[in-house]
């Protein structure tokens, strides 16, 4: 278990939100922002992300338990959680070992299954940067280019770039145990008691992370979701179109505006 890096905005209910993988709390700012007139929000960097501590474990067990403790920690009986990607496998790992605890679930373009590895070109561009003799975020960039195409994907990556005093940069993400623990991060998620409360999927319209074969499995863990399709969206629906997003979520959770 480990004190995860946190900040709380908002009035209202708690929810708790999670980010996905090689990101932070920061990638989800877009939708917080409209989401604070209604919920105390509770924006965690999840292990070995953002400012949070690094460990050499990394798997769905732990990361829940990680969040349970910073709930524990911050009085919060009950909440609503909020994941995307990576930070959504965590949220239906929390709502599976601890339903009490558990107002409205809400994930963001993920299943609870075991994906194939879909990563390379981004571990390995990232794990050519010798961060030590850096220059610039721009010589980072040129670096990366050849192993990720997309221009906002690099600039999202390098956001873990942090300038060193002394000359150079580091990744504030732990890259190694994220390379050592890929398949675990890949993983999918069981349990013999399905959580039985309300879940809401939020599938971006062109993305396949979501899938019908998807179906059987996730209705055995999560027999009540539901799930909505935002149009002309990718994997990264939330800040695509973050108001059309965090009208799903209020409908969901019953909030006027």
């Amino acid at each position: 278990m480990l004190k995860l890096n946190h900040r709380v905005l908002g009035n209202g209910p708690p929810m708790v939100m999670l980010h996905g993988l090689f990101g932070s709390m920061e990638n989800l700012g877009g939708i917080a922002r409209l989401l604070t007139d209604h919920f105390e929000l509770h924006m965690l960097d999840l292990r070995n992300h953002g400012r949070s501590p690094h460990h050499p474990q990394m798997n769905y067990a732990c990361m829940a338990e990680d969040v349970y403790h910073y709930m524990q920690s911050a009085g919060i009986e009950r909440a609503h959680v909020l994941g995307h990607s990576m930070g959504g496998k965590t949220a239906m790992q929390l709502a599976l070992a601890y339903p009490e605890r558990m107002d409205h679930v809400i994930v963001a373009d993920i299943a609870p299954v075991q994906y194939p590895p879909h990563h390379d070109g981004i571990l390995k561009g990232l794990s050519l940067i010798d961060t030590s003799s850096l220059q610039s975020r721009q010589q980072a960039d040129e670096l990366l280019k050849p192993y990720v195409e997309e221009i906002p994907i690099r600039q999202f990556l390098l956001k873990n770039l942090v300038k060193q005093g002394a000359g150079g940069f580091q990744w504030r993400m732990n890259l190694d145990v994220i390379n050592s623990q890929y398949q675990q991060i890949m993983a999918g998620q069981s349990s013999t008691q399905p959580f039985t409360g309300p879940l809401l999927f939020i599938k971006g319209g062109k993305s396949d992370y979501i899938q019908p074969q998807h179906r059987e499995h996730t209705a055995r863990l999560f027999p009540n979701a539901e799930v909505k399709i935002i149009p002309n969206t990718g994997h990264w629906l939330h800040a695509e179109k973050p108001e059309l997003f965090t009208r799903v979520v209020k409908r969901f959770l019953q909030v006027e505006d």
